[in-house]
């Protein structure tokens, strides 16, 4: 290849007469007409995704017409702020539009709870706090601030939301999932509307956003990092394909494939996944990325082969992040299209997909940063909205004796390695890929938070390992947790208890008498059955980001707990996968936070119990040849509290697979489902729901409830 780059102004005056430069006509119709003009090495160039690090000389951008560049996890600018990113995009974007054809690249970034990448930019509750929150609408407007904050550094697309099912704790991505049930991660596809708009490019701060990972990467065996989920299709379809099926249906503009693998089939070699499932069967229209050199993995050796490369674009990847060595995956590439194995029919929807995002962007008519957005990344709006994702997110899991919330004018000791650490409380992906402790980046810590809150700070202590307490103090407040990791070094395949530090921590505070109140700082729940009885509170916090004041409102009762678990948690680590419908006995069921003020006194003259009644509606959700995906919602109809329900219908035939939160029994053809442990309680008026899937046709099911 040889480099053509006359200058800007003269592409656009050359360009201004082609029909892909005019705005006004429709977006198929430009993208034909530009594919129309485009080399082989344009086209390829656009299925390829490189690391800015990795473009030496930046001039190779051009020279090798390369239709994305990404940012990894630790790749930075410097200094880093939102205006060197702004100034560095815009100059690679300059050095794309000086191609012949003038097509703009789109830049890509893990913005997965915040601009994490840039210091100073507003950090949201990761997903399992946002899960917590069960608030769709709260999490639209965290995509929005988001968005902002990303292009006002010109980048244009946010490798987010992460919609994983999380099915086993020990997996160290478990804080990218917002629940382990599919529809707490479906709800929160209102992150996608949030980062796009009603329509992508509607307005200038629209980033292009990814379903990631599919499928079923929070569903390996052991939760292993890019493992095995061994699972039916059925299941799969069950527990991890619906999220995925409403960010389709939400519009999303790219997916990214897993690491992982399907019952021993690695994600980016899945032609029926990828092509049948999601282009065909959900209808995507977007375009398909390969995870971080994801594609040079497929034969277990190091070093990209043309076979690799075949396997995966025949599968449906439409754009392979490379990320580094470009040369020679280019002429890889251009060796298995020469060569027929891949078609070039092949090409040309890949080019049409990836374009068409491109142009629905705007990034041929607006290519630089609009730099009015650049003064909202970490502005005083954002870090509201994100204080209050945080206290919504918080989960109060034990107030023994109301000890919470602390009073204001009380005497406080507080300790623990993640009170005054704001890289601990943010955890991975903040300012690099596996975080870390310390002052990374700006914010609230929570000992700030606290401090702030209390009339007199004066009266607050604080000491890192709980080291001069003693019995003169109104309560003693532990923020202890995990420290910062991301996926691969984040599983837990031992022990998923609290480290040595936080234990002794504990013991000099417990050993004061003085109560208790433990902040939980972790990407997933731990092992803590055993301390809980020295505790007289606990508060699962997750890792709240940047804004710590957050957990000081809930703290100190500005704000009531609204939290719900969004994982089942453990009672202990040999007890995992444990979730909810599955009849394990947890320490804390699934959806459970208390609030406070709510418990109940006794009734000296109980009225007699109130009539109980129940219906039961019975919907499809999906069906595909030989089999179908059903819900049933339950209805308690009666006028007080039912503690049980059981629901029985004629299977038509039909012959159930797996069903979740209930168990189930089958006689003559006829199903028998009784709720479970954590969802057979329901006041007049609430409902439930459990699922199933099975072979055979849905028919008209008629389930009649009977309650307990």
């Amino acid at each position: 290849l040889t480099a053509a780059a006359p200058p800007e102004r003269e592409v656009a005056r050359a360009a201004a007469a082609l029909p892909y430069q005019d705005p006004a006509l429709p977006v198929p119709q430009r993208v034909e007409d530009l594919l129309g003009r485009m080399t082989l090495d344009d086209k390829l160039g656009q299925m390829t995704q490189i690391e800015k690090d990795a473009l030496v000389p930046r001039s190779d951008l051009a020279t090798y017409r390369i239709g994305s560049v990404l940012s990894g996890g630790d790749s930075t600018v410097s200094p880093n702020n939102a205006q060197t990113w702004a100034d560095t995009y815009d100059s690679l974007q300059r050095t794309a539009l000086s191609t012949p054809l003038g097509i703009p690249m789109i830049y890509g970034i893990d913005a997965v709870h915040g601009h994490n990448a840039v210091r100073g930019a507003t950090l949201f509750p990761h997903n399992i706090g946002l899960g917590a929150t069960r608030d769709p609408a709260l999490v639209r407007r965290i995509g929005r601030a988001v968005a902002e904050e990303v292009a006002g550094t010109g980048i244009d697309w946010s490798f987010a939301p992460c919609l994983c099912v999380a099915r086993n704790d020990r997996w160290g991505r478990t804080y990218e999932s917002f629940g382990e049930t599919p529809e707490l991660p479906t709800s929160m596809t209102s992150f996608i509307t949030g980062l796009q708009g009603d329509a992508l490019g509607g307005d200038p701060a629209s980033v292009l956003a990814t379903a990631k990972h599919y499928l079923g990467d929070g569903g390996t065996t052991g939760g292993v990092d890019q493992g095995d989920t061994r699972l039916s299709e059925a299941e799969l379809r069950a527990i991890h394909l619906p999220p995925f099926r409403e960010a389709v249906e939400r519009g999303v503009g790219s997916v990214m494939l897993s690491y992982s693998s399907w019952n021993g089939v690695r994600s980016h070699a899945h032609k029926y996944l990828v092509t049948d499932v999601l282009k065909g069967e959900l209808g995507f229209t977007g375009f398909v990325v390969s995870d971080w050199a994801a594609v040079d993995q497929l034969d277990g050796q190091t070093g990209f082969t043309g076979a690799e490369i075949a396997t995966a674009v025949n599968a449906g990847v439409d754009m392979v992040m490379v990320p580094h060595d470009y040369r020679k995956f280019l002429s890889l590439l251009r060796g298995e299209v020469g060569a027929g194995r891949i078609p070039l029919a092949r090409v040309d929807d890949a080019n049409r997909r990836i374009l068409t995002k491109k142009f629905r962007l705007g990034l041929f008519e607006r290519p630089l940063t609009d730099r009015s957005y650049t003064s909202t990344v970490g502005s005083a709006a954002h870090r509201t909205l994100a204080r209050q994702a945080v206290r919504a997110s918080q989960v109060l899991l034990k107030n023994e004796g109301g000890v919470l919330p602390l009073p204001k004018t009380g005497r406080l000791f507080v300790a623990g390695k993640s009170a005054d650490d704001i890289g601990n409380q943010s955890g991975g992906w903040t300012v690099g890929w596996q975080g870390r402790s310390g002052p990374v980046t700006e914010g609230t810590t929570v000992l700030q938070g606290i401090r702030a809150a209390v009339a007199d700070p004066s009266r607050v202590t604080y000491d890192r390992y709980g080291n001069g307490i003693d019995g003169g103090y109104t309560a003693a407040v532990a923020v202890v947790g995990e420290t910062p990791y991301a996926e691969m070094r984040g599983d837990r395949p031992g022990d998923m208890g609290l480290d040595q530090e936080d234990l002794q921590t504990l013991a000099r505070l417990e050993a004061s008498g003085v109560p208790v109140v433990v902040v939980l700082v972790s990407g997933r729940p731990l092992d803590i059955a055993d301390r809980l009885p020295d505790w007289k509170a606990l508060l699962a916090a997750w890792l709240p980001g940047t804004e710590g004041g957050g957990v000081a409102d809930v703290l100190f009762g500005d704000h009531a707990p609204t939290g719900k678990l969004p994982m089942t948690w453990m009672r202990g680590a040999s007890q995992q996968p444990v979730n909810d419908g599955d009849g394990k006995s947890p320490l804390f069921p699934y959806g459970h936070g208390l609030t406070y003020g709510t418990d109940p006194g006794p009734d000296p003259d109980p009225e007699p119990s109130p009539p109980k009644a129940c219906t039961a509606t019975h919907r499809t959700v999906t069906s595909w040849p030989g089999g179908h995906q059903a819900e049933v919602t339950v209805k308690n109809t009666g006028t007080g509290p039912l503690t049980g329900w059981t629901i029985d219908w004629d299977l038509g035939g039909a012959a159930v697979t797996s069903l979740w939160n209930g168990t189930h029994s089958v006689a003559n053809g006829r199903i028998t489902v009784r709720n479970t442990s954590t969802n057979g309680t329901l006041a007049a008026g609430a409902t439930t729901t459990f699922g199933y899937t099975a072979n055979g046709g849905p028919g008209t099911p008629a389930p009649r409830c009977t309650p307990a």
